[in-house]
């Protein structure tokens, strides 16, 4: 068994497995061309061929960690033997190498996705988009082999243990955040090899739009769970006490996101209408592009961030070529076919159309506002225009006020009908609701600002509340008048993913806006027997211990919370030192609620046996991962609507996608 899991046949199986996606990437697109369906044919069963090497070559890393094989340069960089045996697991895609393997495998998994339920699809169709992917597959096998090897030796002297993995990394989070969110960046590429298959064949109908949204929402959904999760643990692990803090690596998973969101809402669009055609290709272009440029600003060394990965200019040079030939190849073949896509409907400035084109430009201008402050550093740095840094007050500025006009415009979308609609008949609807939300606003901010009893930003929390009111009210008022006219059952699965997903947008922007209007924090000085008090709570610091664990010790306060003389938990914020890898890491105490988290973390030691320790009380940040989840759950039910789950679309369900009415939407 060490021997078939040994580290020179994971190099052999990787070696095989990239073949592999370079022959998926010439033959199926051959036989394409020359109509030998036998090469088309050939396309999925090298892609499950591809997904078998990959995986054992992944397979084979894995052993490499568990067994403490520090022959391996890479385990021997980021393992060691005191580590426990969840956290050997997870350091395969800690660092560099590693995760890159883990992207492969997780693109191989996609493609092989779609060999294995892309059978409804024509194969034609099926063996291009197969042979785009393998392309892709080829670009990051060949730099997996050529500059990132992880299974390279360390003989003739391995050393007699291991560096360990960074303690910032040794949490339960590293388990699931990394592949969660590897399965959403790797799966954009499945809608761009859709697209380009669109473009190849010149085609682009209602039909393709069908085929393209499941894929696009399944890899949307895991985008959207790795960003929330990854949120979570920058809350609780770094201590600072923040859940978003605008990090470029950060930005570098928003981007793709808001670009996949404008691309889900433009295919529906498609679909339904046959409008904003050539727009939806470039959606779907750019999305991947923006993964992409995440890839690079990770592992290019371009940046210092907590989350970047390499710092090697040689890999960073790889991957920037790569993006420009995927960029510049796929827009020049856009240039090239983009008159065919023409629209074939008409549409009224109230209609939906209106209203979906119009939360499609206010998504792009928010990616365009991130991308700007995230690049702009680098391209400054770059021509010797000085190193300048921007900030979260840079893009609290821009991206606030758009995410409260993008809440304004979500429920007019799903409210509005399709094609030509009078104002008339749609100021019939609005002005009722319009109207018991700016109430709801006031009352709620008010209520608010008696509950906390701390002077805070209460215009934001006016504005926050008007708007989440907004989308509630609209919400309930579409569903109420739907299950008049359809009963509660006979509406669709999408539907219900539909409104869950928008009240989940709702949820978080509830959590993030009345968190930055109402949250309050203190930076305080304590010792044993002194208390702190903070938004009405009491802080009691009653004692501190030291003790060890397998691979650290740590420091330990032990600080009581009461209020109104009534004691409501104990936390016990932690110090903790790293033996193989000397540094110091904070570990927050939390005691979570749904209106309130109690949040302290422990500083540096003072003089006199003190102790700097920050005290937070953060009102409805819990909302912001309940809105999370609510929006990965929606898009859940809507990629299992049975309407995806058809084996062949003929003629007739052609044209009935494209005359569905407003209300199976």
């Amino acid at each position: 068994m060490n021997v078939f899991l040994s580290p020179e046949m994971g190099h052999i199986a990787l070696i095989i497995g990239s073949c592999l996606a370079f022959v998926q990437a010439l033959l199926p697109l051959a036989g394409s061309y020359t109509g030998t369906v036998r090469w088309m044919q050939m396309g999925r069963s090298l892609a499950c061929g591809n997904l078998f090497f990959v995986f054992l070559a992944f397979l084979c890393l894995s052993n490499a960690f568990l067994s403490d094989d520090f022959t391996v340069r890479y385990v021997a960089q980021n393992s060691n033997t005191l580590l426990p045996i969840y956290f050997k697991f997870s350091a395969v895609w800690s660092a560099h190498e590693g995760s890159l393997l883990l992207w492969v495998l997780i693109l191989s998994m996609w493609t092989a996705a779609v060999a294995l339920f892309g059978s409804r699809l024509p194969l034609q169709f099926l063996s291009r988009t197969l042979a785009i992917l393998g392309l892709i597959s080829v670009g990051f096998g060949f730099f997996l082999l050529f500059t990132s090897n992880p299974f390279e030796r360390t003989f003739p002297l391995p050393p007699i243990d291991g560096q360990d993995l960074n303690p910032l990394l040794q949490d339960i989070a590293l388990i699931l955040h990394p592949p969660l969110l590897y399965f959403g960046y790797v799966g954009l590429a499945v809608p761009f090899a859709f697209a380009i298959s669109a473009l190849l064949e010149s085609r682009f109908d209602s039909a393709w739009a069908n085929w393209s949204r499941p894929w696009t929402i399944a890899s949307w959904c895991f985008l959207t769970i790795g960003i929330f999760l990854g949120s979570w643990w920058a809350y609780y692990e770094l201590g600072w006490g923040g859940w978003w803090f605008w990090d470029p690596v950060e930005n570098a998973s928003l981007m793709p996101w808001l670009v996949t969101t404008a691309l889900i809402h433009s295919l529906i669009a498609s679909e339904q209408r046959g409008v904003f055609r050539s727009w939806t290709i470039l959606l779907a272009i750019f999305a991947f592009s923006l993964s992409l440029l995440g890839t690079f600003l990770v592992r290019s060394g371009v940046l210092t961030s907590v989350h970047a990965f390499a710092s090697d200019p040689e890999r960073g040079i790889y991957i920037l070529l790569f993006l420009s030939i995927v960029v510049g190849s796929t827009l020049a073949l856009f240039a090239i076919r983009g008159p065919v896509l023409m629209s074939t409907s008409s549409y009224s400035g109230t209609s939906r159309e209106t209203f979906l084109l119009i939360n499609n430009l206010i998504l792009t201008v928010a990616v365009a506002v991130v991308l700007l402050g995230t690049l702009y550093p680098l391209i400054s740095d770059a021509f010797g225009l000085g190193k300048i840094s921007v900030g979260p007050p840079y893009f609290n500025f821009f991206f606030v006020p758009l995410t409260f006009v993008l809440l304004i415009f979500i429920p007019l979308a799903m409210r509005s009908s399709w094609g030509n609609v009078s104002t008339k008949a749609v100021s019939s609807w609005l002005m009722q609701p319009l109207l018991l939300s700016l109430l709801l606003g006031l009352i709620g901010s008010t209520t608010l600002a008696y509950w906390v009893g701390e002077k805070g930003n209460s215009l934001l929390a006016i504005v926050t509340m008007t708007c989440v009111s907004w989308v509630f009210v609209m919400i309930l008022k579409d569903f109420r008048d739907k299950i008049k006219s359809s009963s509660f059952t006979l509406l669709p699965v999408r539907y219900y993913g539909m409104v869950l997903a928008h009240l989940g947008v709702a949820i978080t922007v509830l959590g993030a806006g009345l968190y930055a209007a109402s949250g309050i924090q203190r930076d305080v000085k304590m010792g044993i027997g002194d208390y702190a008090v903070l938004g009405g709570y009491t802080f009691y610091f009653s004692d501190i211990k030291r003790d060890r664990r397998s691979n650290f010790s740590f420091t330990q306060a032990e600080i009581i919370v009461s209020k109104e003389d009534r004691e409501i938990v104990t936390l016990n914020p932690e110090k903790r030192h790293y033996f193989s890898n000397p540094q110091t890491m904070t570990e927050a105490a939390i005691d979570p609620g749904l209106l309130r988290d109690l949040y302290v973390s422990l500083g540096e030691p003072l003089d006199d046996d003190h102790w700097a320790i920050r005290l937070h009380v953060k009102p409805f940040v819990r909302c912001i991962w309940l809105g999370g989840a609510m929006i990965s759950l929606g898009g859940l039910l809507a990629v299992l609507d049975k309407r995806y789950r058809r084996r062949k679309i003929c003629s007739q369900d052609r044209a009935n996608l494209s005359v569905q009415s407003a209300s199976e939407i």
